[in-house]
């Protein structure tokens, strides 16, 4: 005969549901003091201002490093840095939201960037292109624009790179997102399935479970992942491939989860912005930089010899058209530390030496977690 499991202590319970109203009366004052005190600096700053005068994306990320270095748990690191996220984007939009351009439509990992690094108190403004969303930036219709720029698995999304070389626009901040993808649609099996939309990007990260799993499915490439659930929405036939709330979003079955081929999958994301920033304490810097006569014998060697003297680590190296005369190309650097930097300073400025092309498209901090 199965033993009776003890009735809890009611008075124990009872004890311990009052400590926690008491603690969640302590955090409201504290979080409504914090707003107040988010009131002043605003003030202090720009009477007439507009919010995106006085959002300090450096200033944040102390405070988010903070927040983690002081952790002790029972919360994750994730958690605690996520709700002091929403603490500080609920203050910084008493007066008004800050908006944020990125490629939409609604529910695309574009739009889960926007939410992790701001905050859900923005108004987030989805576009049919990463050209709308550095046109709206440039033109101050929003304050930031998401865009992505590279897979850890399918490598650097091309688009993004070229459009800044005619842009003005800075680098504010970058958002690393593991990224899972899900299969969705309105049938109930996998058998039913007679094509499969995504985006190129999610359809190439998933080609390992598509081929065996899915050989002979018709795979049709969309704009984004959330044009690809409209349509599995919309059409007889068809599933997506997307983030896992664009099957609330769009009234899906999740079909099979988890299906990228690299469980370490994951997407950064660069913040566009109108300013540089001052230094955080653990920035990245952007590069764009050319040479003269790109063909020649050591040329690349002459251009990245600096950082190697002044002890600068390069993390990352891309060239792509100049778009200037055939044949002829640029480089995208990033490099650790910021700009202002003493040893960083040193180095670029022995770099621009060299250089026919030097622009510094951002000294940002870097993707918190």
């Amino acid at each position: 005969m199965a033993r009776k499991r003890p009735l809890p202590d009611t008075t124990k319970l009872e004890a311990v549901r009052s400590r926690i109203d008491s603690v969640d009366e302590q955090i409201h004052r504290l979080i409504s003091e914090r707003a107040k005190l988010a009131q002043l600096v605003g003030i202090s700053k720009s009477r007439d201002g507009h919010t995106v005068d006085f959002y300090r994306p450096e200033r944040e990320a102390q405070v988010l490093r903070r927040a983690r270095a002081r952790n002790r748990g029972p919360l994750r690191d994730e958690e605690v840095v996520r709700l002091f996220r929403e603490i500080m984007s609920a203050c910084l939009a008493q007066q008004e939201p800050l908006k944020v351009a990125y490629l939409g439509p609604e529910a695309t990992f574009s739009q889960t960037a926007v939410l992790t690094q701001f905050g859900h108190s923005v108004r987030s403004l989805p576009l049919g292109s990463i050209d709308e969303v550095f046109h709206e930036v440039e033109s101050a219709a929003a304050d930031f624009g998401v865009v992505p720029i590279e897979n850890s698995t399918e490598g650097t999304v091309n688009h993004t790179l070229d459009r800044f070389i005619g842009s003005p626009l800075k680098i504010c901040g970058e958002v690393e997102l593991r990224i899972q993808h899900y299969l969705m649609g309105n049938m109930s099996a996998l058998g039913r399935i007679v094509r499969i939309c995504s985006h190129p990007q999610s359809l190439a990260q998933c080609r390992g479970w598509l081929q065996e799993h899915l050989p002979s499915v018709e795979l049709v490439p969309a704009s984004s992942n959330g044009e690809a659930a409209r349509r599995a929405r919309d059409e007889r036939g068809t599933a997506a491939i997307a983030g896992e709330t664009a099957a609330e979003v769009y009234g899906l079955k999740v079909l099979a989860a988890q299906i990228e081929d690299r469980a370490d999958n994951t997407t950064r994301f660069l913040v566009l912005g109108r300013k540089l920033l001052a230094p955080s304490g653990k920035d990245r810097t952007t590069l764009l930089v050319s040479v003269a006569d790109t063909d020649s014998p050591g040329a690349l060697y002459r251009l990245l010899e600096p950082l190697a003297k002044h002890r600068v680590s390069m993390t990352r190296i891309e060239s792509r058209p100049s778009h200037r005369r055939k044949w002829d190309y640029i480089f995208f650097i990033d490099i650790d530390g910021h700009a202002e930097e003493p040893h960083v300073a040193r180095a670029l400025a022995a770099l621009k030496r060299r250089c026919s092309l030097y622009r510094v498209l951002g000294s940002y901090p870097r993707a918190v977690l």
